[in-house]
Order: C-alpha cells, then sequence, then structure tokens
C-alpha cells in the first residue's frame, strides 16, 4: 500500500509540475508581444541584438522621431554616455555627452500612467518636460526608473536582448564607451 501511495504521490507531483511549466510558458508567452517589424527597432551592441517593441500607441510623436532618425542614420555609432547601475543606459547624444541632440524641434511630452520597469525605454529631457528630442534611456530593474513613471515619455519596451543591454559599460561618463554600432528599424532591414 505504501509503494502505491509513494507511486501516486510522485506520479501527481509530476503532472502538477509539468501543468505549471506549461500553464508558465502559455502565460510567458501571452505577456510578450509578437513583434510588429515596422515598430521594431534594433540595436545592435558589440555582444548582440537588442530589440525595441516600440509604442505608437503610447508616444506617436516619439516614435515617429525614432524612426526619422534612425532612417538617416543618426544613432549608428552614438555612445551611451550616462550608465547607472541599478538606473539606466542612456544615449541618443551624437557629442556623446549628454547635452546634444537632433536638427529637428524638441517634442512635447507624450507622458502617460504606462509604469517603468526593466526593459522600459523613456525619452531623456531636461527640466523642460516639452525638451525631449533624441535622446533616450533603458531602464535595468522594475524598481530603479519606476519614479519616472508620468513624468517622462515611455515609447518603447526591450522584447529580445535585455542581456546585452546589461553589460553595456557602467559610468558617467563611461571610461570607455559602449556604443550603438547599427540601428534600424526590423521592416527595413527585411526589404
Amino acid at each position: 500500500m505504501k509503494a502505491l501511495y509513494l507511486a501516486l504521490t510522485v506520479a501527481f507531483g509530476l503532472a502538477s509540475a509539468a501543468l505549471a511549466s506549461s500553464a508558465m510558458a502559455q502565460s510567458a508567452a501571452a505577456t510578450t508581444p509578437a513583434a510588429d517589424p515596422a515598430n521594431t527597432l534594433v540595436i545592435e551592441l558589440k555582444s548582440g541584438k537588442v530589440l525595441i517593441g516600440m509604442r505608437p500607441d503610447l508616444a506617436p510623436k516619439h516614435v515617429e522621431r525614432v524612426k526619422m532618425l534612425t532612417k538617416e542614420k543618426f544613432y549608428d555609432n552614438v555612445k551611451w554616455h550616462r550608465v547607472i547601475s541599478g538606473f539606466m543606459a542612456q544615449t541618443g547624444d551624437p557629442k556623446g555627452v549628454g547635452i546634444g541632440g537632433s536638427k529637428y524641434p524638441d517634442l512635447p511630452a507624450e507622458f502617460t500612467p504606462h509604469v517603468y520597469k526593466r526593459g522600459t525605454i523613456g525619452a531623456a529631457r531636461t527640466g523642460n518636460p516639452n525638451s525631449a528630442n533624441s535622446q533616450f534611456f533603458i531602464c535595468f530593474t522594475d524598481q530603479g526608473c519606476r519614479g519616472l513613471t508620468g513624468q517622462y515619455t515611455v515609447w518603447g519596451e526591450v522584447i529580445s536582448g535585455m542581456e546585452h543591454v546589461d553589460q553595456i559599460a557602467r559610468g558617467e561618463p563611461p571610461a570607455t564607451p559602449d556604443v550603438m554600432q547599427k540601428v534600424y528599424i526590423l521592416a527595413d532591414q527585411k526589404k
């Protein structure tokens, strides 16, 4: 009887584990958005590719600007000039020092209550809410950027390659800054 009880317990445990694993896989698949090539930004870093799902539903003007600058190759070889552990990595300044922008006018804020978390992409700005231009940042942790919610425009989220973002050299500025080697829209690369 003990042998039967043990066999049933083991079998039940394996079945439960299999169901839990299946449920977790389905849940993960449901929360990972499918990449829309027209709204997927690809950043090639020295360690690999980072795919960003752009969010025109949250910030249409910011996404339009990023697409325009990307098509102009503005972001190619631009440094990560401010990289703070537990917080974020910032780039998008052609001067590589954090005070530059594109030749286009600054953008109006497109603030939303979308919560900042690991992998969220935000538009960098000065103290003026309507001063975002070309610079952006990627959050390292769920807690590090949470205080920026509703104060900085969210225009995207990392959908693949966050492990490469984690490897960007730290510092303000880093002693040897990493660069975005090549940046492009996924749909444009497929042509």
